[in-house]
């Protein structure tokens, strides 16, 4: 499940239960909650993590791997993903993002999405990052290439093992 209606057509259950038996669904309700605070649980266990290894999320460069809502599509309306990249940005981060599925070229004024670097997820892009974090799991990515080369992997989709891969 995913794309830019999941924040919107979950409640339609929770309004209808709320119409028909008079009480609401709490349990949309509650999942709903969850999911817009999940970006924010994101950033703090990057912040934690970059603060265990000496470094600050301000001046750090940080990799994101997927802008997308979901994996293998180039959906990105209403992406979380673009909420945990405006929270690092406002930190003082040094944001780039790597999406084969999204465009490459993000044109101003593109919204959420504005002021994210789009770079390829190469080698060179990996070692480069502070840290790297996987939040759309495409299939095309290189996995082997992302725990190889990245000192330091935040994997919000439990792709990933290793000494350097912290899985969210």
């Amino acid at each position: 499940m995913g794309g830019h209606w999941l924040p919107i057509d979950p409640s339609c259950p929770s309004w209808w239960a709320e119409r028909t038996a008079g009480r609401p669904f709490r349990f949309v309700e509650l999942a709903n909650d969850v999911n817009n605070h999940m970006p924010d649980y994101v950033v703090r266990g990057l912040g934690e993590a970059l603060d265990q290894r000496g470094k600050t999320v301000r001046g750090s460069h940080v990799l994101l791997l997927g802008l997308a809502c979901k994996p293998n599509t180039s959906d990105a309306r209403e992406t979380p993903s673009a909420r945990v990249a405006e929270l690092l940005l406002a930190m003082g981060a040094d944001v780039c993002a790597a999406d084969p599925h999204v465009a490459q070229s993000v044109p101003a004024p593109a919204g959420p999405l504005n002021g994210i670097r789009m770079v390829a997820a190469t080698a060179e892009s990996l070692a480069a990052a502070d840290a790297v974090v996987l939040l759309t799991g495409h299939d095309a990515f290189d996995y082997d290439a992302v725990a190889a080369c990245s000192s330091y992997v935040l994997d919000c989709r439990r792709r990933l093992s290793g000494d350097n891969i912290e899985i969210l």
